[in-house]
């Protein structure tokens, strides 16, 4: 297992691991101790890579798995390679008793890497096993991509362009975008985290030309300061995924680099699933402003079908939409200890079912709409909040939004109901009249925008902060307890 925040060990862990034949499973830096020992467990990784400032929580977790100090320390590397990880010891209080990473370099070495060739290219050897299910990934998967991949994305010229990573590497797409850099020869800078202020003066100070993002780090780079500050016209490429990037966003950060003296920056955007090895479809830079909104072309090598909720085939056009299939090399080999749930996801011939509702133009550019579970149903008619958020992200006074649909007993069916914020959000918050008021008129802005089965007759809320996981997925399920409470509360004051 590696544990740790992106840092200069990592790529050198992670490389070492896989070079030495060994099975690897990548644990979220923001986890807590109980979510640490349900990967442990479930994964049942026997080594632990941490990073020293996350070694406290790692202790923690042993302490609720039972371990003793001294499998711990059988059981532990800690990976310090750098000066700073060494200051991060001596805060976390780690003693000499702890093998240390850069104790390993130099203690023998294999005369060449494990080969996968045959049936064992069939071996997993990625495990990404958290709370949700875990995802067996394995040589040929990689490989497939790696190659598959370098072959499409947009080249780089490994003696000027220079890459940022401001998302964690445990994702599968930053760590296949890793791999592909490490491949490519094309520098990387390493970003621990994601935050305004530093990695605006990162971009400047190595003058970053590509960096990869989830759209809430566009909404950021849209609004905050610090990308005024510094200089920004090194920026060339920037490559998104993990959520729907619609229009209003990306003509929004185009405009203000543009007012800055960068017209050079183009952006894009993909689509893939953990279960697929991160990218099955790529939006090439020549067609991002003519195709914004797509995630473009399938993928050489892959297959593609669109189906309907009786799983019959729908033939593509752009008025047609269904459940994305896809099949070939890139797909994982199933779910961990999970077959039932493998059968459910792939079909006996190799399709896998991908729960996103696409639809497929013209010009066989792909267009996700949403996800197969979250559409809201107002009346009998389907409303795709992914479509509404990119909407609203287009008015100039909203920097985030998110939609779900909350249940109306009177009209026994779902309202869409947004969740948003505003440029003046800490004035609105302040001021519940205000941020009716504000709500209020955005519900008029959307009305000649979208059909009448798509107005937000749920309501639109002021939130200080939209929820989302590490990769930028909308945590909807949060929203939805939000909106239950506000009901709640707003049904006990009516009694009063």
């Amino acid at each position: 297992m590696i544990f740790s925040p992106n840092s200069l060990a990592w790529p050198l862990t992670l490389f070492g691991l896989v070079a030495a034949g060994l099975r690897s499973t990548l644990a979220s830096s923001l986890y807590t101790p109980p979510e640490l020992a349900h990967q442990l467990k479930d994964s049942g990784a026997r080594m632990i890579f941490v990073h020293p400032t996350l070694f406290p929580v790692l202790i923690k977790t042993f302490g609720l798995l039972g371990i003793s100090d001294h499998e711990a320390r059988r059981r532990v590397v800690i990976m310090s390679y750098v000066d700073q990880d060494r200051a991060d010891e001596k805060a976390a209080k780690i003693g000499p008793e702890w093998t240390r990473l850069n104790e390993l370099f130099g203690e023998g070495r294999l005369h060449s890497e494990e080969l996968f060739v045959g049936d064992q290219a069939h071996e997993t050897a990625f495990l990404t096993t958290g709370l949700s299910k875990g995802v067996e990934l394995t040589h040929r998967n990689i490989i497939a991509l790696v190659t598959c991949f370098l072959t499409c994305f947009e080249k780089a010229d490994p003696k000027t362009d220079v890459t940022a990573a401001p998302l964690p590497f445990y994702h599968i797409a930053l760590m296949m975008n890793l791999m592909c850099d490490f491949v490519a020869q094309v520098p990387e800078v390493i970003v621990p985290r994601f935050e305004p202020n530093s990695f605006a003066k990162t971009i400047e100070q190595y003058k970053v030309s590509r960096m990869h993002f989830v759209p809430p780090i566009l909404v950021t780079m849209s609004f905050h300061p610090a990308f005024d500050k510094h200089n920004m016209t090194t920026l060339k490429l920037l490559s998104g995924g993990a959520a729907p990037l619609g229009d209003g966003l990306v003509n929004k950060v185009l405009a203000k680099f543009a007012d800055r003296g960068n017209n050079q920056l183009k952006i894009t955007q993909g689509y893939g699933l953990t279960e697929t090895a991160s990218q099955t479809h790529w939006l090439k830079v020549q067609d991002s402003m003519r195709k914004v909104g797509s995630v473009g072309w399938l993928l050489p090598n892959l297959q593609a079908r669109l189906v309907d909720d009786d799983e019959n085939d729908i033939k593509p056009g752009p008025e047609n939409r269904g459940e994305l299939w896809v099949r070939g090399p890139t797909v994982m080999k199933g779910y961990w200890n999970n077959p039932t749930a493998t059968k459910r996801a792939i079909t006996p011939d190799g399709w896998f079912k991908t729960g996103d509702i696409v639809i497929v133009d013209d010009e066989d550019f792909f267009r996700v709409v949403d996800r197969k579970k979250e559409l809201i149903k107002y009346k009998g008619f389907q409303v795709p909040p992914a479509e509404l958020e990119a909407l609203l992200l287009s008015k100039e006074d909203i920097l985030d939004a998110a939609v779900i649909g909350v249940q109306s007993p009177e009209e026994a069916t779902e309202l869409p109901c947004a969740y948003i914020v505003a440029s003046r959000n800490a004035e609105l918050l302040k001021d519940p009249k205000a941020a009716a008021a504000f709500g209020e008129e955005v519900q008029r802005w959307m009305k000649p925008k979208v059909s009448h089965y798509k107005y937000l007759r749920g309501g639109v809320f002021i939130i200080e902060a939209i929820p989302k996981t590490g990769s930028g997925k909308i945590l909807r399920s949060n929203l939805r307890e939000l909106a239950k409470k506000q009901r709640l509360e707003q049904a006990l004051q009516s009694r009063l």
